[in-house]
């Protein structure tokens, strides 16, 4: 299983692109998707991507997909937007947001589902630090990065908390629940890129 290689051009470039999205949105409104001659080849094919928009350390917004649908370049413009103005847990970025937000990309590798049935494999199964997981079931779904493992301070708090965004129930495992696991490549403007 591995992140999607992308050079550390392609990584600016993505970085500037998911800031001058939501500035260029914040003039009228719309979303701008690229140019496809600007785009770099490593953005140019399918990907997923989340976009996480924060100000000192606040969470402005945060959406992304789970699988490619689309050319990375595109995927990142419009998550950039949704972070910032659907995401309904928080209210759309303003002006003075912008100035002062960090952007960081999360590029999502192929997903890998686990052979677990129960709470106990899956705690055995799950790599902290390194895995984001995406649950799956008729009663609800949810993922977590795995930028939330520095968020929490053990791996049962990551799956109480990744439960509950999922809508299961504290403790239950449902018969027909999917895990999976994948890794991101994850950068932003003001740290390295990080592969996780």
């Amino acid at each position: 299983m591995t992140t999607p290689a992308l050079s550390p051009a392609t990584r600016r470039w993505l970085t500037d692109l998911a800031r001058g999205t939501v500035r260029a949105a914040l003039d009228d409104g719309a979303l701008r998707m690229p140019d496809p001659d600007s785009v770099p080849p490593e953005a140019a094919g399918p990907g997923a991507a989340f976009v996480t928009l924060r100000r000192d350390g606040r969470l402005l917004g945060c959406i992304g997909s789970i699988e490619p649908r689309r050319p990375l370049a595109d995927d990142v413009a419009a998550h950039a937007y949704d972070a910032a103005f659907r995401d309904p847990r928080l209210p759309a970025v303003t002006l003075d947001d912008w100035e002062h937000m960090d952007v960081e990309v999360s590029v999502l590798g192929p997903l890998e589902r686990l052979d677990v049935h129960d709470r106990a494999g899956l705690l055995a199964a799950v790599r902290p630090g390194t895995d984001g997981l995406l649950l799956t079931s008729r009663e609800g779904r949810g993922t977590f990065l795995p930028s939330v493992w520095h968020q929490v301070r053990s791996p049962e708090e990551f799956l109480d908390m990744l439960w509950r965004k999922a809508g299961l129930r504290a403790g239950r495992w449902p018969a027909d629940l999917v895990v999976e696991r994948y890794q991101v490549t994850e950068f932003g403007e003001h740290e390295g890129p990080t592969p996780r």
